[in-house]
């Protein structure tokens, strides 16, 4: 019987295993569900070990196929290592890794892109089958078997309610001063049988800090120490920062016209570099006291806590940098104070979305003249990543702002085209388009009316004639329509032309 400081259930003492034990358990077919959101706190040992035994088994031509259910993005550990092995058959709900992301545009791996809101009742009501095992990563087993979760919530606790056996992975990496940090309420109960979530201000404690399970359940326990992955951000480019002073400068208007407080209403901002230079800017301007019910803590929101601008930020993970992640280890007993991770149940559950008015800030890959936006397809086909909880917040939202650069590629793609190729957030979900250039506000303007304030606001100057050629032809032409003009023969003139050339500008 092996004792671990971080397993203080004693009963699971002779469950404790190597990594490539609790492998060997997992047969070909599985459905396995894992922790991890955004690249934190997903299990790390367990995936290397499946990964090492699918090069075993391939050679002795019995290939390991599984099924991958996760909460968000994770890390190389487990998308890549299963990619690599060609070892997934499908994948859910949203994938943030490249070589995974390769596998499925090529259709060797199935793909189910969901809102993150829908996945939890999806997996209770039974979609994707029998679930053989949850591998879950937590910082700590409590002495009653109750899991104290690592850097994010995710999913756990939709897995650990439907899988008919648990992997555990401690990761003695995650510091065990986490604890007290989560607010773990579980949601399940039955279509219209549902009670309200009783989330009323960000800052609400409404579960408890660990979650009981069932400890007959646990097939193993795996000791790691391998860290999450945590990706430098860059600092804010001068796009970037224009992008998030047009924000600022709205925010400013909102708060003038007295729709907003002076702490605004709870925020929600995406991941990557331009969230990241938005939060950035929120820290030099005027706001204070503010709040944020969102999915994700950056270095940015980090930001805004040490200076006193933002009082609180709820969550369900972790996305931060190698200088984020010691900055947070340094000063996590104040942080355990100021931040609250959730099921992604609760932190992205429109009914509380809705209640608090929160203001959503989502980048997009593409977005059309009349009010679409593509967050997930590259010219329409190949998937990026996903929508992650971007319609959870979009569709729900007192305000909904989507942002890009209004360029890529060095100019020869266009983020505002006639036509989106694929529509994830349809007009009635935007309120707002930001790009360097400007802000398009699109409340209260007809199809028209947006294409107008979107072309002159947000188009790139060298797009911005063959777009005003297109909408002016589309709003004379006898088969266009008049309530959204469309010339259908050249509605994806920008993507073929990009396809068939390299560059979405017309040779001159």
């Amino acid at each position: 019987m092996a004792e671990h400081p971080r397993v203080l259930c004693k009963s699971l003492w002779n469950k404790i295993m190597p990594a490539e034990a609790a492998a060997a358990m997992i047969s070909t077919g599985a459905t396995i569900a894992t922790s991890g959101f955004t690249g934190a706190g997903y299990p790390k040992a367990v995936p290397l070990a499946l990964a090492q035994r699918a090069v075993e088994d391939k050679t002795r031509g019995k290939p390991l196929r599984l099924n991958i259910l996760t909460g968000a993005s994770t890390g190389p550990e487990l998308d890549q290592a299963l990619a690599l092995t060609d070892s997934v058959a499908f994948r859910f709900p949203y994938n943030g890794d490249a070589t995974m992301r390769e596998r499925i545009n090529t259709g060797a791996a199935e793909y189910q892109d969901m809102h993150l809101s829908h996945a939890g009742t999806l997996v209770r009501y039974g979609y994707y089958g029998k679930i053989d095992f949850a591998i879950i990563e937590v910082a700590k087993i409590r002495e009653d078997g109750s899991l104290v979760f690592s850097s994010s919530v995710g999913m756990n606790t939709a897995y650990l309610d439907m899988a008919q056996k648990y992997i555990i992975e401690v990761n003695e990496w995650q510091d065990e001063r986490l604890e007290g940090m989560h607010d773990v309420f579980n949601v399940p109960g039955k279509h219209g049988d549902r009670k309200a979530i009783p989330v009323m201000k960000a800052d609400d404690r409404i579960g408890t800090p660990s979650m009981p399970i069932d400890v007959s359940k646990v097939a193993a326990v795996v000791i790691s120490k391998l860290p999450d992955r945590n990706g430098a951000f860059k600092a804010p480019g001068e796009d970037h920062k224009k992008i998030a002073q047009h924000i600022l400068d709205f925010l400013d208007g909102e708060v003038k016209a007295g729709r907003l407080p002076n702490s605004l209403t709870p925020l929600q901002s995406g991941v990557g570099n331009i969230a990241n230079a938005v939060l950035v800017g929120l820290n030099q301007g005027k706001f204070e006291n503010m709040t944020s019910y969102t999915e994700v803590i950056q270095d940015g929101m980090l930001d805004l806590l040490d200076s006193g601008k933002l009082r609180i930020a709820s969550a369900t993970a972790f996305s931060v940098s190698p200088e984020g992640q010691e900055r947070f280890n340094k000063n996590i007993d104040r942080y355990r104070k100021q931040i609250i991770l959730r099921p992604q149940d609760v932190s992205n559950s429109p009914e509380v979305i809705r209640r608090l008015g929160c203001i959503a800030m989502n980048g997009f890959v593409e977005a059309d003249i009349y009010g679409h936006v593509n967050s997930t397809h590259i010219v329409g086909k190949g998937i990026e990543n996903g929508i992650g909880g971007s319609g959870d917040f979009a569709r729900n939202s007192a305000y909904t702002i989507f942002m890009s650069p209004s360029t890529a590629k060095d100019g020869k793609i266009s983020a505002i085209v006639p036509f989106a190729t694929h529509i994830d957030h349809t007009e009635h979900d935007t309120m707002g388009y930001v790009t360097e250039f400007g802000f398009a506000d699109l409340r209260g303007k007809s199809p028209k009316q947006r294409a107008k304030e979107i072309i002159e606001k947000c188009a790139h100057p060298d797009y911005r004639p063959i777009l005003w050629d297109y909408f002016k032809r589309s709003c004379k032409s006898p088969s266009a329509g008049l309530q959204s003009p469309h010339m259908l023969k050249e509605a994806f003139s920008f993507h073929t032309r990009y396809l068939e050339t390299g560059d979405m500008r017309p040779k001159k």
